[in-house]
């Protein structure tokens, strides 16, 4: 199926679309060997798509990862302002993969990386509501832990409301808590409770759908996903 190529790129974990339309508009971006411009489509399943000539997409055999990602890491392969990317963290995998959605710099926990560009659309698109688990250490009125479970509006759109729990509460410091989301906006969770009035410590991602984060994977490692896992997210 044709795309424009900035949204290939984009939903590849390359860069964002308006970065990707600069590097075409720059004569970086190929399809079949011809300089493409914003607005010129392809089929990443059929078109040989290059980046400064390497090539992104196509029909090679997937690769699926779980990613244990650190915090002070974008979820990019390539980042212009010279960050620390999750590429770096998977250096031998064997493949070229891309992020599963986005954990924002200041996050930590699961992340999915793979080169199956229809997984990653089912598993990302709105449409299909896949719920994401996060646990939030966060400052402030728990009493107003109510507002956090209420539609809200979001950088002007209105978001699907939030399950939130209280795990642990202590008299002083920051609480813990959990929420479930199923949209994945950029840096949601975080827009929600600054708008809600609490200050947020550290954020996790704890699970997508039923698939956890395996407690035995350091902070910073990956694995391959075992067949009966992949079965599972194609399923969502």
């Amino acid at each position: 199926m044709k795309e424009r190529v900035q949204k290939i790129l984009a939903q590849a974990g390359v860069c964002s679309r308006r970065a990707a339309e600069a590097m075409m508009e720059a004569g970086r971006v190929t399809v079949n060997g011809r300089k493409v411009h914003p607005g010129d489509q392809a089929d990443s399943d059929r078109d040989l798509i290059c980046v400064d000539g390497k090539r992104i997409g196509g029909s090679e055999q997937k690769v699926y990862l779980m990613l244990h990602k650190p915090r002070g890491f974008v979820s990019t392969l390539s980042d212009e302002r010279g960050r620390k990317t999750v590429r770096q963290l998977i250096k031998g995998c064997g493949a070229r993969v891309y992020p599963v959605g986005r954990l924002d710099a200041d996050s930590e926990g699961l992340l999915l990386m793979t080169n199956d560009g229809a997984l990653t659309y089912a598993l990302t698109h709105p449409r299909h509501a896949v719920s994401k688990r996060y646990y939030v250490r966060v400052k402030g009125d728990l009493k107003k832990v109510d507002l956090l479970r209420q539609p809200m509006e979001i950088d002007g759109r209105q978001i699907a409301p939030a399950e939130v729990s209280i795990l642990d509460a202590p008299a002083e410091g920051y609480s813990l808590l959990e929420f479930v989301i199923h949209e994945g906006r950029n840096r949601q969770i975080r827009k929600m409770c600054e708008q809600c009035g609490f200050e947020v410590k550290r954020l996790k991602r704890m699970k997508i759908g039923e698939l956890a984060i395996d407690p035995g994977l350091k902070v910073g490692g990956w694995r391959h996903l075992t067949e009966a896992e992949v079965d599972y997210l194609k399923s969502l």
